[in-house]
């Protein structure tokens, strides 16, 4: 248990190590960067909405034909 917590946790400073370096070694500047992350992440809302949209309605046309009557079997 203690391997996989160090782990998680080596994971999880790295993870902040790698994003602190890449905003300070981008090539743009701070609002041009603010900027284009925001789009990105309204970008991927939408898409993400957009899948949460369709995903669903298949899941309600496969309830309504799992609550549908069957005909009796012979």
């Amino acid at each position: 248990m203690k391997k996989v917590l160090s782990f998680l946790v080596g994971v999880m400073m790295g993870g902040l190590v790698g994003a602190t370096l890449a905003v300070l070694l981008a090539p743009m500047s701070g609002k041009d960067l603010q900027g284009d992350m925001r789009a990105r992440g309204q970008r991927l809302q939408k898409e993400l909405s957009a899948a949460m949209a369709a995903r669903r309605a298949e899941l309600e046309r496969q309830l309504a034909a799992l609550r549908s009557p069957r005909p009796p079997e012979a």
